[in-house]
């Protein structure tokens, strides 16, 4: 035996022959197992989920830090260029804004539908389908506020359906403003929500609307009256029956606290104090109507 011959050994690292881990089979119960990426999980504060389980939800995608981190060839000027077009290119403003060209014909050139001019917000054109100008906007709040969900379902009794039809009532989605983990905003134009709440297909004339909502608090108005008259009616019920049974005991009614059997005020009359064993106060019990009260020594 030499240095260039060692011995072949189970100690031996150079060779994975025979090694006894290999003849080493786990248990049954865990033959079976799930592997979970904990770094491609999103908590949803009612279970955690990955991108898998929703593709289209937004909020279980996983922030990539590094993607978000400078590179170490870039400067930090590079960087913050670099994260500017990045956000111009995401909101089609600045040199990503779509051109306006001479040579494409007068029809088809998209213009503000309250002054005619060519500088629109393609933002809202492409969610709103909409083409006005950030001027009108702001001239025209009455027609061009956004409205949230629960605005246009309670203000202009609109169902979810509806309210989640694309082609029927464009949206358009930002996060939460109360807590991040909940569901996107859904947020609307005005004047398309009147549009369809007045027209044929729904209500047909905000007259029509504000009777519909007359009715329907009339409505709540009255299940409110008959839901306490029915606890009244029932209230009187057992009044009356405890009543009855006081008069048939007492054989004379009485008031409350009286002596049912001679007519006279009812004085209590104690036993003697007993220790219970559950929580080793003693307790006392009047012999006539059975009252029981604790009874404390210092």
């Amino acid at each position: 035996m030499t240095a260039s011959d060692p011995p072949a050994t189970l100690r031996d690292a150079a060779s994975t022959d025979n090694r006894p881990l290999d003849g080493i089979k786990p248990a049954r119960n865990f033959t079976k197992f799930v592997e979970y990426d904990f770094s491609k999980i999103t908590d949803t504060k009612g279970g955690f989920l990955t991108e898998e389980d929703d593709r289209f939800n937004k909020a279980l995608h996983v922030r990539d830090e590094k993607a978000e981190q400078k590179p170490a060839h870039m400067t930090q000027k590079e960087w913050e260029r670099q994260q500017l077009l990045k956000n111009l290119h995401r909101d089609r403003a600045g040199i990503f804004e779509p051109g306006l060209s001479v040579l494409d014909e007068r029809t088809q050139q998209k213009t503000c539908r309250e002054c005619g001019s060519l500088e629109i917000d393609w933002k809202w054109e492409e969610a709103f389908r909409c083409c006005v100008c950030h001027a009108c906007k702001d001239k025209f709040p009455d027609k061009y506020s956004l409205l949230t969900k629960t605005e246009a379902r309670e203000d202009y009794l609109l169902t979810n359906p509806e309210l989640q039809d694309e082609e029927l009532l464009p949206h358009l989605e930002r996060p939460n403003p109360h807590k991040s983990t909940w569901n996107n905003m859904m947020l609307y134009l005005r004047y398309q929500v009147e549009e369809y709440a007045f027209s044929a297909k729904k209500w047909g004339s905000p007259e029509a609307l504000d009777a519909e909502f007359e009715r329907r608090e009339n409505e709540k108005k009255r299940r409110r009256e008959v839901k306490f008259k029915s606890k009244l009616e029932d209230l009187k019920k057992r009044t009356r029956v405890d009543a009855y049974r006081r008069s048939r005991q007492g054989a004379a009614g009485g008031n409350f606290g009286d002596d049912l059997g001679s007519g006279g005020r009812h004085v209590h009359q104690w036993g003697r104090s007993v220790e219970d064993p559950k929580t080793g106060i003693g307790v006392k019990k009047c012999v006539d109507c059975g009252m029981e009260v604790e009874e404390l020594e210092f």
